[in-house]
């Protein structure tokens, strides 16, 4: 069970800058921060600590509610459930979720920028190259794309592949599957569309792009 945040963490999130998430404490507070899956240490000197997309969330739901109690941090917050498709149960869409999913895309261009050894936000960073699906699933989110709902075959499912980073994107609409084509390519992606041998099904194989 995931233990609240304390009222010196709260503290800590809620003074991190506006615009970098760039986070100012104690070794022990921040590396406790680090551990929840809220901040990050930058690769490079100083090594100054960051919010992560998840820490971001949390800020924007502490700033919303002024009350004085810890907040409880869901299990799930070092990763954003992006919608992969095809799941048994999903969050109900909505302004509430666009307002997440977006938010959760800004946070990780900044994550981008700052992990990223030259600060380019146009390309995949070791978060996303570590969480394909998530990752790849999150871009195709935020942009407005549709996932397949439990037992339906319209909407895009983002999948693994034996292939070392690498997922595979199904969308039954062709026209839909080449506009998560280029989706992903404008996120940073290298993708190609390919047809399953036995099915005939066309289905894109994407990659995050290194340079």
């Amino acid at each position: 069970m995931t233990r609240p945040l304390t009222a010196a963490q709260r503290r800590l999130i809620d003074a991190a800058d506006p615009d970098t998430g760039r986070l100012r404490g104690t070794p022990a507070q921040l590396a406790a921060l680090v551990k929840r899956g809220l901040a990050f240490r930058h690769p490079r000197p100083p090594h100054d600590h960051f919010l992560t997309p998840a820490g971001h969330r949390v800020r924007e739901e502490t700033q919303e509610d002024a009350a004085s109690e810890p907040v409880n941090v869901p299990a799930s917050a070092g990763v954003f459930a992006a919608r992969v498709g095809g799941e048994p149960s999903a969050p109900a869409s909505g302004p509430a979720r666009l307002r997440e999913v977006r938010g959760a895309w800004q946070g990780m261009l900044e994550l981008r920028r700052m992990s990223n050894p030259d600060g380019a936000t146009d390309r995949p960073c070791g978060w996303e190259r570590a969480h394909l699906v998530q990752a790849a699933a999150l871009a195709l989110e935020a942009a407005g794309h549709t996932p397949a709902g439990p037992g339906t075959e319209g909407g895009y499912r983002v999948r693994e592949t034996p292939q070392p980073e690498a997922v595979a994107v199904y969308e039954p609409d062709g026209e839909a599957l080449r506009a998560c084509a280029a989706t992903l390519e404008g996120a940073g992606w290298q993708v190609g569309e390919y047809t399953e041998p036995r099915t005939r099904a066309r289905y894109l194989l994407a990659s995050p792009r290194r340079v």
